[in-house]
């Protein structure tokens, strides 16, 4: 008996630490944080989970913290987002009668629990306990009558998150149910809201089912019918296992067949957890505990998007990719944590850019819906390639990035962009200067590519491209101005007026102040076009300290405000970095520990802006370990300050990175030397490849 103990208790030590348990599943789940506690993987294609609201700015998650009910689960989710779709096939047990039309139920937020991969509740209202995990493809639900009496359940096929109450009737343009196996229901149906897509999906039960009730629509827009089915008076727990494919029926039943023949939920929860501490143990940290939780919680919400959609046995097909805001250090972290996913997410833009046409702007679902600005695939792409990543179809990838880049589509007219060397805001009526600086830097990204491959013309037209920033830069006021097509400048300039798509104005989600640093691809030349490194730095210290009317626009995503700095939206991300580069590293170390100590916190409030499918979280992780990508394309990271005093990165061919911040502490957040390796770090910039080396990057850390 003592060598069998002895032997579990060395199994266990061999096991490592439980990251799951360092993970707070609910953070961001309150306010503007859009976060979810559902059951999801790595990259999966399944998010599935509590629903307590499925409608409008507040739900784009499809959870709030504070709600007392619950509507039911769903299938899939986006993590952290300002728009809302997905949360398809909505189910909720019930015993007795409900209490409610729409069969929602009281949340015993005292039972409510959740780790990666696993979440359960109590409903109040039917004492049900109610759990869910999944594997990539399939989810599976366990309800459980306390009282041992008949658990029925409601099927909701027309709920989805959308923007509007009005929406969400509206939204399925068509649908079919196949109800003729009393274990199974299968279907598909056609959305049209922020995406237009099709999902096909199966719906499988572990005993048979009669459809007891078909209730009334809710409104005349409504296509698919909520069902009751009965499972008669079984006191055994209720499993449902629920999986979607983006190409056929057959591929959700193939993947229900491949993941999860049987009914195993314990096991599919232990897996659930084994997946998980696979990715999150790739950085180990020294920290206390509530700064661990927060970086853990970090990975994992890193990690949650994209999902490979791909039915299992098909090529990987990447979606929810929300570029815009990743591209800026989300995806750069990937290549690093997560490098096994890079070829096939980079590969995928292929699948898109046959589909409509250019490569992907914001996917969703498997399909565009156009949102946001840039093309910021392009620099995901190159970075991928300048970085040495194998498998990549570099020649598709190249044409699809000039073509992406040069002929007109629905969101870009390039003969007005390169008649006037700008977007001209009388032509481009709104966003036209933050559309200027997006494309340059995707212009200069593939100038690299293009470069590289030997196309020399387009080199150098992509490379003019990408100095069209100095077009819109008006050096009396040393910030971003609109012009017109005839060069006049936007009269009566507002700086602190924010723009929006939705209100108009010439920028996205922010205003000129928050703008004008946005020349990822030339930092030095914004630094020339300001008068030198000295007014640089001045006017930088100007955005952290100006406060200003921000002119009634819509200010929703701009938040997080430290001056006019929003780390709440992610075109402020790279801008502390930028003291580095203009030779004031003890200011940029001031305001990285600032913003990494007030804009992330151990609760459902931690975060003051979306997630936005984890670049708030990648901004942490790389800040924390003293470096980050300004410039997102090409593997040169510029050196911060670490906030955390040991981490270790698990790199391919078990080779480790550590950092070291020697002698941090409160007082001591400044930088005095780095090393790399025992020998003096050249400039403020740390190269990918000398990541991928392996080795120790030593801060001596001051006052």
């Amino acid at each position: 008996m003592r060598k069998i103990l002895l032997l579990l208790l060395v199994c266990a030590a061999c096991a490592g630490p439980d990251y799951t348990r360092k993970v707070n599943v609910f953070a961001g789940t309150d306010g503007a944080g859009h976060c979810h506690p559902c059951a999801a993987l790595p990259f999966g294609a399944i998010q599935a989970g509590p629903q307590t609201g499925n409608y409008g700015w507040d739900y784009c998650g499809g959870y709030q913290w504070a709600d007392t009910l619950i509507q039911g689960f769903s299938q899939n989710r986006i993590s952290g987002t300002g728009s809302s779709e997905l949360g398809d096939l909505l189910m909720m047990p019930f015993t007795g009668e409900p209490g409610r039309p729409d069969y929602s139920s009281r949340l015993d937020k005292a039972s409510e629990t959740a780790w990666p991969g696993y979440y359960t509740c109590r409903l109040a209202d039917y004492g049900i306990r109610a759990e869910v995990t999944c594997t990539p493809h399939v989810a599976i639900h366990r309800y459980t009558s306390e009282a041992g009496a008949p658990i029925r359940l409601l099927l909701d096929l027309q709920s989805a998150q959308v923007g509007s109450r009005q929406r969400l009737y509206r939204r399925v343009v068509d649908a079919a149910q196949d109800w003729s196996d009393s274990l199974r229901v299968t279907g598909y149906t056609h959305s049209v809201a922020w995406n237009d897509r099709t999902i096909y999906y199966t719906i499988e039960f572990n005993r048979p089912y009669r459809v007891a009730a078909v209730l009334e629509k809710r409104d005349t827009a409504e296509r698919i019918a909520r069902r009751v089915l009965d499972f008669g008076p079984s006191a055994e727990p209720l499993l449902v296992k629920a999986s979607i494919s983006v190409e056929s029926v057959d591929g959700a039943r193939g993947n229900v067949a491949a993941e999860l023949p049987g009914w195993n939920f314990e096991a599919v929860r232990e897996e659930a957890g084994r997946l998980w501490n696979k990715y999150l143990s790739r950085i180990a940290i020294q920290a206390d505990p509530e700064h661990e939780r927060i970086f853990y919680t970090a990975m994992y919400h890193l990690m949650l998007h994209p999902g490979n959609i791909a039915d299992v046995g098909e090529e990987p097909f990447y979606s929810t990719l929300s570029l815009w805001d990743t591209f800026r250090a989300a995806h750069p972290l990937f290549t690093l944590v997560a490098p096994e996913i890079v070829p096939g997410v980079v590969n995928s833009f292929l699948r898109y850019d046959r589909n409509q046409g250019f490569l992907p702007i914001w996917a969703l679902g498997g399909t565009d819906n156009f949102g946001m600005i840039g093309n910021h695939s392009v620099p995901v792409i190159v970075d991928a390639w300048l970085k040495g990543f194998e498998g990549l179809e570099t020649e598709a990838l190249y044409e699809a990035i000039r073509h992406s880049l040069t002929e007109d589509h629905i969101k870009y007219d390039w003969g007005a962009y390169d008649r006037c060397g700008y977007f001209p805001y009388d032509v481009t009526t709104v966003e036209s200067v933050s559309r200027t600086l997006e494309c340059g830097f995707d212009d200069w990204c593939a100038a690299q590519m293009a470069q590289g491959l030997g196309h020399e013309e387009d080199a150098a037209f992509f490379m003019r491209r990408s100095g069209y920033w100095r077009n819109v830069f008006d050096p009396h006021w040393r910030l971003m101005r609109a012009r017109d097509s005839e060069g006049n400048w936007d009269t009566p300039f507002e700086p602190f007026r924010v723009g929006h798509w939705k209100t108009g104005g010439a920028f996205t989600e922010g205003n000129s102040w928050q703008y004008t640093w946005h020349v990822l691809q030339d930092p030095e030349g914004l630094m020339e076009a300001m008068g030198g490194r000295e007014a640089f730095v001045e006017k930088l210290d100007s955005l952290f300290i100006l406060h200003g009317d921000l002119g009634g626009g819509e200010t929703v995503d701009v938040s997080g405000l430290v001056g006019q700095y929003a780390h709440g939206n992610e075109p402020s991300h790279h801008i502390l970095y930028l003291y580095s580069l203009a030779g004031a590293p003890d200011k940029a170390a001031d305001r990285i520990h600032e913003v990494w100590e007030s804009q992330y916190r151990d609760g459902p409030d931690g975060l003051t802006g979306n997630d936005d499918c984890g670049q708030m979280s990648a901004w942490y992780i790389f800040s924390a370990l003293g470096f980050y990508p300004v410039n997102p394309c090409g593997g040169n990271y510029v050196i911060g300050a670490p906030q955390l005093p040991r981490m270790t990165l698990q790199l391919p061919g078990g080779k480790k990175f550590t950092v070291i911040a020697k002698g941090l502490s409160p007082e001591c957040r400044r930088v005095a030397s780095v090393t790399l390796d025992g020998q003096p770090l050249e400039g403020p910039v740390l190269t990918h490849a000398q990541i991928l080396r392996g080795g120790t990057l030593t801060f001596t850390m001051t006052r």
